[in-house]
């Protein structure tokens, strides 16, 4: 033997191929084995050794005590470097070897098979032809199952061919080798045929289609196989129950599973890991996460996918808090975490938003060396971005090597979610730039930030997009898209694509609600809710939410008391803060404000910011002082770093010519350093965006744009615009009507008239509720100038046409 066997290094780099190769026999051909070879002391120790260190350190003694050229020794080299993955030195054990047993080549492609390439256990397969070496059953089986894990269906197809030409079709090993090969690549009917004409089946053969059918997401074809296989007299073993539970998770058909769960304390499963395992799984997913845990807890052995389940299981049922408590637990218990552990830790801090434990997180991930794992730097470019730190996650995206869809797809909707609009439509060009075909994820992500700029051109070269990538057709998709003309403005293209679409889900008829109560369509919403009650799909609370919100935005009070009664009344659906809110605002907007205060005191819950914003917001409607201060009061002590309120409550007393307390105020605001949010409109014009501040006159058409609200402002008062100046005191009328004149939204209403022709209707957005002057002057504006002007303010739409606007002055 050579003495490179010995060596201490586990890689032989060259293998050589002998010229000739004697015929192999079988193990009856062989000489008998002498007894002392079998007492050696050496062979006992290399029957005992449990790894490639300690076979290493006998081998001197092998070489010393001239055994090599003994076959037990030799077959038993080969056998542990094949079982220890070290196919090169199994090889050079094997060449030497004279008069070749068969089953030393049955070792060794299987070495192959598991440890090498599937190319090189193909050519030691050819080799055993030109050997005169008879494949047995188990030599296909290796074979096959190699070339299912890869996915390598046309050599698997090859092997299939072999089998049966050396006469095991009707081997029921065999055949289960196939049928695993056609359900692992992905030929799930291919397969089902080969288990239909396998003459018999046992157990191994069932758990393998049925698995095969639940791993290609025929969930419900496979529960069927189990009770097929329980007629034709077979038992589930705890392999059946751990392939058949994740299909049963995935419909959520949680009472199939509790049936299950009965059949493995029956069976007596219980004390199975794996089985254990999968039932924690099964009910987390299932939206049962107590009795998952009661499992979980109960458990004698955790393994590491079981910890996994319950970290997985906490975060998919939005309890993240539990989900970290558990993740600590794990580290407590000296248990390492994997690459999925990581990511599901990393989800429950972007869920809580915790900055401080997702950077904890990081530097685990670090310790544990899995900062080249793509998927676990994406679950951090989502973290950081659920943080609020964008930028760090934009620093991980730029060090990131080897980006996939999943990377883009998390950074763009990062900065959707961060108000980073520009950016997430800039990532998104680049991105289609590099060839990387964009899926539903990405359409979804980066349709609402187009909605958020609300252009409608843009909105129509995104939908065009759409139509090009063959993703019109997708639910998730066209839900955004109608979002998105929603919130462009365009209301009845958005009508148009949902009567269109053959499958809604809820997310598509709240969209639609939603965009028919913003834009004060409110009747049209309630009918659009009472065909949803007709249908198949059930509203849940953010319907609600909509629907409450479009009876406040059309003065549909009594109509939003009888949703909100119905909400838990018929459905079932405990009111959150939300929808507290939107009664509050409903009320309130209605003039019915002490009705308001007394719901507010009768909640519940305590009363949150927007709760009480919603009664601020009334106040300042209907010029209640009293109100209007308990509620600011409130507001101060929950979010004492928001200036907002302390404007609304200036505006309140300068409505009511208290201009000492409106002194106090700005004092106070003054003092903690508070200032007001500036008033910005925006509009878009040739693929540009403009944008205005509040009597600023950096814009390159200042001039021209404040000659023509001069001239507008003489037109519509004689058209009968009076202005309002109620709010404003210290200065002179005529500087009144000036600083009112030149709001964010009139200066871009003027920009606007000034750069598109007649019968172009103006599209503006502001940051800011439209002041009840300027809404008055648009009007006027729209009169004379005989244009459409559609704005979007940070509460609903307005449609000012002739006169008019779409809110009926209720908003």
């Amino acid at each position: 033997m050579s003495s490179q066997l010995i060596s201490s290094s586990p890689i032989i780099t060259e293998i050589p191929t002998p010229k000739l190769h004697s015929r192999p026999h079988t193990l009856s051909q062989r000489t008998q084995i002498p007894l002392h070879v079998y007492k050696h002391p050496v062979a006992i120790l290399l029957e005992l050794s449990t790894s490639i260190k300690e076979v290493y350190q006998i081998l001197p003694h092998i070489i010393k005590s001239n055994l090599y050229t003994e076959h037990l020794f030799q077959t038993k080299l080969l056998s542990l470097f094949c079982n220890h993955g070290c196919i090169a030195e199994a090889a050079r054990v094997f060449e030497p070897i004279q008069d070749k047993p068969e089953v030393l080549y049955y070792t060794l492609l299987k070495g192959y098979a598991k440890y090498s390439s599937l190319h090189e256990a193909l050519l030691f397969f050819v080799r055993m032809k030109v050997d005169n070496v008879k494949p047995v059953v188990y030599n296909f089986t290796y074979l096959l199952k190699v070339c299912g894990d890869k996915g390598e269906l046309r050599r698997g197809k090859e092997i299939h061919g072999q089998l049966i030409k050396n006469g095991f079709s009707s081997n029921v090993f065999a055949m289960t080798g196939v049928v695993n090969l056609y359900a692992k690549c992905r030929q799930i009917e291919e397969a089902y045929k080969m288990f239909d004409r396998m003459p018999e089946r046992d157990l191994v053969s069932w758990n393998t289609i049925i698995s095969g059918f639940a791993q290609n997401g025929l969930a419900k074809l496979a529960l069927g196989l189990v009770v097929k296989m329980q007629e034709e007299g077979q038992r589930p073993d705890s392999v059946t129950l751990v392939s058949i539970l994740p299909s049963v998770a995935d419909m959520g058909l949680v009472k199939i599973g509790r049936s299950i769960h009965g059949y493995v304390l029956r069976a007596g499963f219980e004390g199975l890991v794996n089985v254990n395992t999968a039932l924690v799984d099964m009910y987390s997913k299932c939206r049962y996460i107590g009795i998952g845990r009661l499992i979980f807890d109960g458990m004698k052995q955790r393994t590491m996918v079981s910890w996994n389940s319950m970290i997985d299981g906490y975060v998919r049922s939005g309890y993240a808090e539990e989900a970290m408590a558990i993740f600590e637990k794990m580290l407590d218990e000296g248990v390492e975490p994997t690459d999925v552990t990581i990511m599901g830790a990393a989800r429950a801090c972007a869920d809580l938003g915790d900055l401080d434990r997702g950077m904890f997180v990081h530097k685990l991930l670090d310790k544990l060396k899995l900062g080249t794992n793509v998927s676990v730097m994406n679950s951090l470019i989502s973290m950081y971005s659920k943080c609020k730190k964008v930028d760090l996650a934009v620093d991980i995206f730029k060090k990131l090597r080897g980006k996939t869809l999943v990377s883009w797809n998390a950074m763009i909707l990062g900065f959707a979610q961060n108000g980073r609009v520009n950016d997430a439509l800039n990532y998104f060009y680049e991105m289609h730039s590099r060839n990387m075909r964009p899926d539903t994820f990405t359409m979804v992500s980066v349709i609402p930030a187009l909605a958020e700029l609300s252009v409608t051109r843009q909105a129509k070269w995104i939908h065009g997009f759409c139509i090009r990538s063959c993703l019109d057709d997708d639910i998730f998709v066209m839900t955004a898209l109608v979002d998105m003309y929603a919130k462009c403005g365009a209301i009845h293209t958005a009508r148009k694509l949902f009567d269109r679409m053959n499958e809604r889900h809820v997310t598509t008829w709240n969209a639609m609600i939603d965009g028919y109560g913003t834009h004060g369509l409110g009747k049209a919403a309630l009918e659009l809710f009472n065909e949803m009650q007709k249908g198949v799909v059930k509203p849940n609370d953010v319907t609600f939410l909509s629907v409450l919100s479009a009876c406040s935005h059309a003065g549909m009070v009594e109509e939003g008391l009888s949703y909100f009664t119905s909400m838990k009344r018929d459905y079932g659906i405990e009111p959150g803060m939300d929808h507290y809110g939107a009664m509050v605002d409903l009320l309130g907007r209605a003039g019915r404000l002490n009705e308001a205060w007394n719901f507010i005191q009768k909640m519940p819950i305590e009363p949150g910011i927007n709760v009480y914003g919603a009664m601020l917001g009334a106040c300042k409607i209907h010029k209640n002082v009293e109100l209007g201060e308990k509620a600011a009061n409130k507001l101060f002590a929950l979010n004492p770093d928001e200036g907002g309120y302390h404007v609304l409550l200036a505006n309140i007393y300068a409505t009511a010519s208290m201009w000492g307390d409106v002194a106090k105020v700005r004092t106070t605001m003054k003092k903690k350093g508070l200032q007001k949010t500036p008033g910005c409109s925006v509009v878009e014009l040739r693929n540009e965006v403009h944008s205005f501040y509040s009597g600023t006159t950096n814009h390159p058409q200042s001039k021209k744009i404040y000659a023509y609200l001069e001239e507008l402002g003489n037109k519509i008062k004689a058209a009968g615009y009076v202005p309002d100046t109620s709010s404003i005191h210290d200065v002179e009328d005529d500087v009144k009507e000036q600083l009112n004149s030149t709001h964010s939204e009139r200066l871009a209403i003027a920009f606007g008239l000034l750069n598109t022709s007649q019968g172009t209707p103006i599209h503006i957005r502001k940051n800011l509720r439209v002041c009840g002057d300027c809404h008055t002057a648009t009007k006027y504006i729209s009169l004379i100038t005989e244009r459409e002007i559609i704005v979007r303010d940070m509460q609903r739409f307005h449609h000012f046409k002739n006169g008019t606007c779409s809110c009926g002055d209720y908003w």
